[in-house]
């Protein structure tokens, strides 16, 4: 794997602030060619460290839960995350150490639909237990 440069975490900071950076301001910062932050940006997507470009949103009313799973030995953890994810109105799994295993931030646009949402991750195979709480307040 080629190794990752001042360069390259500069880039991936400008495009996590916003993935729509035009490459030509990200060239003229770090003073290098809008080819080569391309071919910087290609070789991070093709190593796999940029894993997607996407938008974050909030949309006025919506409500966001953090949902902590705890899961059996039994059944794999990459298992049960595999499924959260599908799950409608699941946004993000995240595999974690600690009292879960899981954590998964989910959205929707009223608490029924959170409900629904906590429901269907419950009732999964291989999820002993859940632990809910509502966002309030989102920084960045």
């Amino acid at each position: 794997m080629s190794k990752v440069d001042e360069n390259d975490l500069k880039i991936l900071d400008t495009l996590k602030k916003n993935a729509r950076t035009p490459y030509t301001l990200i060239a003229r910062d770090l003073k290098i060619s809008e080819a080569a932050v391309r071919k910087r940006i290609d070789k991070l997507t093709r190593l796999g460290i940029i894993k997607r470009f996407t938008i974050e949103y909030e949309l006025e009313n919506e409500i966001k839960a953090i949902v902590m799973v705890k899961s059996t030995p039994q059944i794999s953890t990459p298992d049960v995350s595999k499924r959260i994810i599908k799950i409608h109105g699941v946004e993000t799994v995240y595999e974690t150490t600690g009292d879960y295993d899981i954590i998964a931030l989910i959205r929707g646009i009223n608490i029924a639909e959170i409900n629904k949402t906590i429901d269907e991750i419950r009732s999964l195979q291989g999820v002993i237990s859940t632990n809910s709480t509502i966002i309030l307040r989102t920084w960045f």
